[in-house]
Formats: structure tokens, sequence, C-alpha cells
């Protein structure tokens, strides 16, 4: 047993013995239970590396398991990548229900979400369409973006989900912002990778499947999931009502 070392007569504090605490003087401690103070410098020495390597053991258990697991590589873009079930991607962002009130924007952690409106926006609750003023921008800047998810949860009308499209690259950090509502004019709520904006007979047969899926809104579930037609048409009355 190895004690603090103080000056003899200074109070100990609180000293184990056995399976009892008292409060008891170094001397006492010393002379009353015939504690011999001993220093083992070579064992506890070997003693703090055994600690140390056991530790980092512990710690790279997980690690060292994969190191000599057998590797399994994609061959990506000819095989579909492997995305978990709530994997977040680039975001869905369905137009027609937003009503454009901050909220996710306010709940964004870097400021990378951009609204802006010409008036108050309320939702249908017949038709789960939002009316009212227009939708001049909607633009989310994914050079900042750390795909957190913090923009989801606060909707009101579950306008915008984490997607599956993991590809987003560019030329330039310009590229990189984008505007969703000159998708929505073209019918989309989410972006196209710029390989897969080449013509359908250039791409994976995985490819073309998520790319048809974009585009018969497969991800949108309410009202108007059978009818695309109805919801393009939405999704341009939120930026034009003359259309």
């Amino acid at each position: 047993m190895c004690l603090p070392h103080r000056p003899l007569g200074e109070d100990f504090g609180w000293l184990p013995i056995g399976s009892v605490g008292r409060r008891i003087s170094l001397p006492n401690a010393i002379e009353g239970y015939g504690i011999i103070m001993q220093e083992q410098p070579v064992r506890d020495y070997f003693h703090n590396i055994w600690r140390t390597v056991y530790s980092i053991l512990v710690g790279m258990r997980i690690t060292l398991k994969y190191c000599f697991a057998k590797t399994v590589t994609l061959q990506y873009p000819d095989v579909a990548p492997a995305l978990q079930p709530r994997y977040r991607g680039i975001h869905f962002f369905e137009i027609e229900k937003c009503i454009a009130c901050d909220l996710c924007a306010k709940a964004c952690p870097v400021d990378c979400i951009y609204i802006e409106k010409t008036g108050p926006r309320k939702i249908d609750k017949e038709t789960n369409v939002a009316a009212g003023g227009l939708m001049t921008r909607y633009a989310i800047d994914y050079a900042k973006c750390m795909f957190c998810a913090l923009c989801v949860d606060p909707c009101p009308t579950d306008c915008i989900h984490m997607g599956n499209l993991h590809d987003m690259s560019g030329y330039d950090r310009e590229s990189m912002i984008v505007e969703f509502t000159e998708l929505a004019k073209k019918g989309l709520q989410t972006p196209q990778p710029l390989w897969m904006q080449k013509d359908d007979d250039q791409l994976p047969d995985w490819a073309k499947t998520r790319k048809q899926e974009w585009v018969d809104f497969v991800h949108s579930k309410d009202k108007l999931s059978n009818d695309h037609k109805r919801r393009r048409q939405e999704m341009v009355k939120a930026l034009d009502p003359k259309a």
C-alpha cells in the first residue's frame, strides 16, 4: 500500500484500512497499523507500460478487426453505391408544400439555406398544397452544408427531406449553390450530378432507374403521389401564379 508523501503529523484524511475508512493522522497510520511504505520503481514502471498497451489495444480492437477483414470494392459508377436506409444526401425539396416559414433556415447551424418570398404562404389541408405569396428563391449552399438534417425536423409541412444523392461535384464554388426554385421550373425536386445529365444510353442501368425515380417523385408521400402532372403544375404555381 502506498500513501501520499505528507509531513508527519498532518491530517491525512480518509484512509481505507481493510474494508473500514477511518480519519486518522499519518503517524498513527504508520505506528498503529504497522504500515510500511515501500517504493517499487521497477514494478511500477512495467505496470504503467502494461496499462498503456492494454488501453491502446482496447481502443483499437474494432480498428484492428477491420484492418484484416476482406475488402470489398464497388465498381462505381458501373455499380450503384451501397447507401444505408438513413443516409443523409443532397436534399429533396417539395416547393409546392413549402410555406416559407424560415424554420429550416433558422435551425441550420451554418446558415447555408437562403429563402426569399413575396408574401406569407399557408398550407391547404385538403390539397396539401401551399398558397399565398410566391417563392422567389430557395437555395442551399452545399459548400457549407454539413448534412446534419437539423433542417428537416422543424419543417411543419414536411417539404424538405434528406435524399439519396451522394454525388455533388462542380467546377467552381458557385456551382455548389443549388437553386431549388430553378429546379422546380424543370419539374425536379433534387439536382442531378453532372455525369447523370448525359443521355440515358450512356448511363448504367442503376443510374437510369434512380434518375427516373427522381422524375416520378417516388420520395413524395402525400395526396399528389399518383398525379405527377398535377404536382408539376403546383410546383410552377409556387413560382408564378399565371402558369
